[in-house]
């Protein structure tokens, strides 16, 4: 090394360390902490679980081989999933700042940070496009005779088709299902059944497609108005408040689930759907394509990457065993897709059976099973009312979960970017972010509000967090240093963490969040919506879409080296070594932290990308 380089550099360092000493001495602004532990699991389980786990994975179990499908599942959720989540809840915890913020430990990429936010926020804002028709199917939950089960309302059209019983027609009970069936779920008549024209043309109101966006509908605006005016009901006091709600919004869905379970298990042909669920077909498990969605699905999942995990776990208390509690969410979070399996699929089997047809060709996901396949099943019930309001009730608690975490991620944000004008005024923040969010998301709730929805779901977060999950990785391995964040783990729980952990994060995610990418990009086409083509100008809007999270971490870099002094190799150095407010959110542990970190001695070498881990750290 150049002597007159290692001078410069432990100039650097030195100076570094003062003014990182200067920082650890002045006291942060109070913190709002979780009142339990609990409250802390319970918002971290309501942030992964989601109507997703309901309305995907059974689909996923359905096509990529049933119960074998598990095997790649639970193969990424330890190998992937655990270490991402950790990760993040470490460093949630450690700093004691949320995700916008807490990448100053490498400024060079503090633009991942804002990455974060802002795919939250684009996510919360169509999100809740799925939390207005739970809302509006719920109200209309409690008419007198449930409005999508029967034809001839002022919505029907003449083709459409009600699922009588066999005795209400001249046909035999096996002749008028697979009649019914092949009309409304094969296409193979010109009709549509009661529950699908409810759902197209009540709710949605749907136009021909994008380019036909419509007028805004009064129905829509007022649901989505209402499931903002609940979001913010629930965060006005932030964790507090939060802390209290989640033992509602979170363990009322896993009752609910259970009951549908035991009802739906009384139905006939429930038990076909569910051994047609578990049976595995291990041949299945040679296509390459049942490991990435299975990867996919775990990612997806639990949400790593969008900023809450960091954002929530930034309100534990600074010895909180996060380790334990990464392990109970990811557990819950994969096991709960499990259960919710069991009880669709005998909603499945109920349906195939009554429609006389093979459970092969009943492909129901996404929306399609929540809102018309379901629905049309609970009509046939007894006492469908209660089932439908429970039902509708258990999406409302499910989607509200995951849109706390979101939304509290943008808030935090908020909250943190201007403390000393809004640091007092988190009410005012919440309820102004809502507003906003309700005005932008307005055209989701227009008769082209479903295509639009669809597009934003579709690019939104295609890419993004999968290149935020491999900077993590990038970052926290190889540029702050496992060796450094070890340590920071160690003074929170007083061990470090596992030599497995440490090869997942430096070797075996970073891999798969690369192989992933690569082949999402490749594979990657516009979506289609019940036989709808995008034209092809949308697909250059959504590519837009999806990089507008990112176009923060290109900006920042640049910015970064710019404001740096000194030579490129200098400002390269400065760019990637933490900030000096960097450091552990408890008071008393951050002068040991600048002491601890001074003996790590930074190797500048020409290749800044295979820097030793282990350097100099300013706090």
């Amino acid at each position: 090394m150049d002597p007159s380089t290692n001078e410069e550099t432990t100039s650097f360092v030195n100076g570094g360390l003062v003014e990182a000493r200067n920082h650890a001495k002045r006291k942060k602004p109070p913190r709002q902490t979780w009142d339990r532990n609990l409250d802390f699991i319970l918002s971290l389980i309501g942030y992964a679980v989601g109507v997703g786990n309901l309305w995907r994975f059974p689909y996923l179990c359905m096509r990529n081989g049933g119960g074998a499908f598990l095997i790649p599942f639970f193969t990424f959720l330890l190998l992937c999933g655990i270490p991402l989540f950790y990760l993040e809840v470490c460093l949630g915890q450690f700093s004691g700042t949320s995700s916008m913020f807490v990448w100053k430990l490498c400024p060079l990429f503090k633009g991942v940070g804002y990455g974060m936010v802002i795919v939250s926020g684009m996510a919360c804002i169509y999100y809740n496009a799925v939390l207005t028709w739970v809302i509006y199917y719920l109200v209309n939950s409690f008419s007198p005779v449930l409005p999508w089960s029967t034809c001839g309302n002022w919505w029907n059209t003449d083709t459409c088709i009600q699922p009588l019983v066999a005795a209400d027609t001249n046909l035999t009970r096996s002749e008028y299902n697979t009649t019914y069936f092949n009309a409304t779920h094969l296409n193979m008549v010109d009709g549509k059944s009661s529950a699908e024209e409810f759902w197209q043309y009540n709710v949605l109101r749907k136009s021909s497609g994008i380019s036909d966006i419509g007028s805004l509908q009064l129905h829509g605006s007022l649901c989505l108005l209402a499931a903002w005016v609940l979001v913010v009901l629930c965060l006005f006091k932030g964790v507090k408040s939060l802390g209290k709600v989640v033992y509602v919004t979170v363990l009322l869905p896993y009752l609910l689930l259970t009951i549908f379970l035991v009802q739906g298990a009384m139905l006939p042909g429930s038990m076909d759907g569910v051994i047609y669920y578990i049976k595995p077909d291990f041949s299945r498990l040679k296509d390459f394509n049942v490991w990435i969605e299975a990867c996919l699905q775990v990612f997806y999942s639990l949400g790593p990457a969008w900023g809450g995990v960091i954002t929530m776990a930034s309100f534990n208390k600074f010895h909180n065993n996060c380790f334990r509690d990464a392990v109970i969410v990811t557990l819950a979070d994969g096991l709960t897709s499990f259960y919710a399996g069991f009880v669709v699929f005998c909603v499945v089997g109920f349906m195939a059976k009554e429609a006389n047809i093979p459970i092969e060709k009943m492909a129901l996901q996404g929306p399609g099973l929540a809102l018309v396949a379901y629905p049309e099943a609970i009509s046939k019930m007894p006492i469908p009312q209660l089932w439908a309001v429970l039902f509708f009730l258990m999406l409302l608690t499910l989607g509200l979960d995951s849109q706390f975490g979101m939304f509290e991620t943008l808030v935090s944000g908020m909250l943190e970017a201007f403390p000393n004008k809004l640091g007092n005024k988190r009410l005012l923040v919440t309820s102004a972010l809502a507003l906003g969010s309700y005005f932008i998301a307005l055209p989701v709730v227009t008769n082209g509000g479903i295509y639009v929805f669809q597009l934003l779901d579709w690019f939104v977060a295609a890419f993004c967090v999968l290149v935020t999950s491999f900077l993590e990785c990038l970052i926290i391995g190889y540029l702050y240093g496992i060796d450094r964040f070890s340590s920071d783990i160690e003074m929170m729980l007083g061990k470090p963490p596992s030599i497995f952990i440490k090869i997942c994060w430096c070797f075996i995610t970073p891999v798969m969040m690369l192989v992933a990418f690569i082949f999402t990009v490749v594979t990657y086409t516009l979506p289609t919506l019940d036989g709808y083509v995008y034209p092809q100008f949308c697909h250059y809007i959504g590519v837009f879409i999806a990089l507008i999270p990112t176009i923060p971490i290109p900006i920042v870099m640049v910015m970064e080296l710019v404001k740096a002094k000194g030579t490129f190799k200098q400002r390269l150095i400065k760019s990637i070594t933490p900030a000096p407010d960097w450091g552990p959110s408890k008071v008393e542990y951050q002068e040991k932290y600048c002491e601890q970190n001074k003996s790590r001695m930074f190797r500048p070498i020409d290749n800044i990308l295979t820097i030793c881990n282990k350097h100099v750290s300013v706090p």
